[in-house]
């Protein structure tokens, strides 16, 4: 369930007021008059089950409330009331399923800025995932899958593919080359590093690697992983499922192709740098195909129960000239 706190001005809050009033899967409401001062208008307070927050904040849209006024919306983990839950009961489909669209480009959309966090998370992961490839370690490749912050602009790719928000393509894009040249680089420097130090050798590279030797060499079931991932990513987003999130962090292997690329570089080792790529840019295109899938048919799903449910739309409902 969603708590949502509208400022709507005067002359627009009745009609934001009747729009909630109708809606089955909205609870608790309250207006509050002229309590809003920046910008001015009324509050109006209250929780909508996640089934139909998307709904609830596209018709609020049609009104034109945030050109004048403004929504937000936050999450409530725990709500004890028998409206709430004839609101559940009548609202269509489940709230496991929902898709907050609004909330999920917001998520995601925070996600596709070169900060400097996560340059370093990625530039970290990819050396931690460098090591691991030299000691044949599987447990060091699994924790720089965990640590890298890749899935974040992946996920708003396929958010903004869908959407057609080109800037936050671009935006997306930027941050998948840039995190992974600036990681592929600095893991090379530390490769020189560590082999001047006496720490790892080429022969490590090229001795056999029975444990991740499969970083480097991509098949058919690279793809079929990577789509899978993809697959699970967008749900485990869209269902706010964390510890699915995880699973998927650790399922395909971006950052470590991207360390076994840097390694092999700085050894020389070009074919095994070549299919390391392969192997990087296969998973790459995978999860974002099947994220964007996943999402259309989110999207397609949700369309169809909100055609069968809401019926004709009202005249309350259309969309008002502001002033008017």
């Amino acid at each position: 369930m969603l708590h949502l706190r509208i400022i709507a001005p005067t002359d627009e809050a009745k009609a934001v007021t009747d729009l909630l009033a109708e809606e089955a899967g909205v609870a608790h409401l309250a207006v509050l008059p002229g309590a809003a001062r920046r910008p001015p208008g009324d509050l109006i307070l209250c929780d909508v089950v996640r089934e139909s927050a998307d709904q609830v904040l596209r018709r609020l849209q049609e009104l034109g409330v945030e050109a004048r006024g403004g929504i937000s919306a936050d999450d409530v983990e725990l709500t004890v009331s028998a409206a709430a839950e004839k609101a559940a009961r009548e609202a269509p489909g489940h709230g496991e399923d929902a898709v907050v669209w609004d909330e999920i480009a917001a998520k995601t959309g925070e996600q596709t800025v070169l900060t400097g966090t996560y340059l370093v998370l990625i530039m970290v992961a990819t050396m931690i995932a460098g090591v691991g490839v030299l000691l044949d370690q599987p447990i060091l490749i699994v924790g720089a899958m965990v640590v890298g912050p890749e899935f974040g602009p992946l996920a708003a790719l396929c958010v903004a593919l869908l959407r057609r928000n080109r800037r936050i393509i671009v935006r997306s894009v930027q941050a998948l080359v840039v995190g992974f040249l600036a990681a592929m680089a600095v893991t090379v420097l530390s490769t020189w590093a560590l082999t001047a130090a006496g720490l790892v050798g080429r022969q490590m590279l090229l001795a056999e690697r029975p444990l991740t030797d499969f970083i480097w060499r991509p098949d058919a079931l690279s793809w079929v992983i990577g789509l899978l991932a993809g697959v699970a990513g967008m749900l485990s987003l869209t269902a706010k499922k964390s510890g699915s999130l995880v699973g998927v962090l650790i399922s395909v292997t971006t950052v470590p192709a991207a360390a076994n690329v840097a390694v092999a570089t700085a050894y020389g080792v070009w074919h095994e740098a070549a299919g390391s790529a392969l192997q990087l840019v296969i998973n790459l295109c995978a999860i974002v195909i099947a994220g964007l899938l996943t999402l259309g048919v989110q999207q397609l799903w949700w369309w169809n129960v909100a055609r069968r449910t809401t019926g004709p739309v009202r005249a309350s409902r259309r969309r008002r000239p502001v002033g008017g």
